[in-house]
């Protein structure tokens, strides 16, 4: 099978187990970079460039990695190979979707996934209102399409909150308020979904000097064993976005699980190191599976 592997770089860890993966089982798979990627429409059939290079019918599947900076371009390539018909183990509206975490956490809301309480706003005048709402501080201040953890914001009192948001708001950037889970003590659980399975899932836990608990922030991991309940909201989250492959974050509440995010092009880093399974090829497998009826 012929795979076209959508990412900047083959120096990317995850981006060179997968294509390690594809390899050892018999796969050709080649880079492509999309935001050096073109499309052609109009007299006669959509045309997909890679350069000058017309990469148009050259895939039987391809597997998107697109990064934060390029995600409008990176899905509208996405898109034209959905609509060619090539096999992708993310739908291009579901890397939109996915990348907007107010977007991620309306269509949680809309099919009943448990979320913690979150507010969106751009009126300047009622900040204290805004923060009242949320049953007052601390609370979490998100950059609406940040990732890595970078824009996450622990306001501990009404006043830094207040002038972090008002900052937020004048500098015309989108942000979301959440009320800040203090049970959680700063761990979430990270769940790799492919297809619909859970293949691997661990657990990441903040350092002393950092409440984010992510991996690039220095957090600890450990292997998790998951709930029937996280599973399913995992495995929910991913189909009601509309990714095949997808990195699903929870906190553990005294409600219960709570989404925080999907990631459509989660890390294998983390999670492959922690827990010694071999996601690359589950993802490669799950490509074989889907995407055969095109070889």
């Amino acid at each position: 099978m012929d795979i076209g592997l959508l990412s900047v770089s083959m120096n990317v860890y995850s981006t060179k187990r997968i294509a390690e993966e594809a390899e050892l089982r018999g796969h050709y798979i080649e880079l492509i970079d999309h935001t050096k990627c073109s499309v052609k429409l109009g007299s006669g059939k959509p045309k997909i460039y890679l350069g000058d290079e017309n990469i148009t019918d050259e895939f039987h599947a391809i597997i998107p990695r697109i990064g934060a900076k390029v995600t409008r371009h990176g899905a509208a390539i996405v898109k034209q190979f959905e609509l060619n018909g090539i096999f992708s183990t993310a739908k291009a509206l579901g890397i939109i979707r996915a990348r907007n975490k107010v977007r991620t956490l309306q269509i949680m809301s809309r099919k009943n996934i448990p979320i913690p309480e979150t507010l969106f706003s751009i009126n300047p005048d009622n900040i204290e209102d805004q923060i009242k709402i949320l049953g007052g501080t601390p609370v979490i201040i998100k950059l609406q399409e940040g990732t890595h953890g970078l824009g996450v914001i622990l306001a501990e009192s009404k006043k830094s909150a207040k002038s972090i948001i008002d900052t937020f708001y004048k500098m015309d950037t989108s942000i979301l308020l959440q009320k800040y889970i203090a049970e959680a003590n700063g761990e979430d659980i990270r769940i790799f979904v492919v297809g619909n399975q859970v293949v691997a899932s661990m657990k990441r836990a903040s350092t002393v000097e950092e409440f984010r608990s992510n991996v690039h922030r220095g957090a600890e991991t450990e292997v998790v064993e998951i709930t029937p309940k996280e599973r399913e909201i995992a495995l929910s989250a991913a189909k009601y976005l509309g990714l095949g492959v997808a990195g699903v974050d929870l906190i553990r509440s005294n409600k219960g699980p709570l989404l925080l995010e999907v990631n459509a092009s989660p890390g294998l880093h983390g999670i492959e190191t922690t827990t010694g399974v071999n996601v690359a090829r589950e993802i490669v497998t799950y490509v074989e599976h889907y995407a055969k009826g095109r070889h």
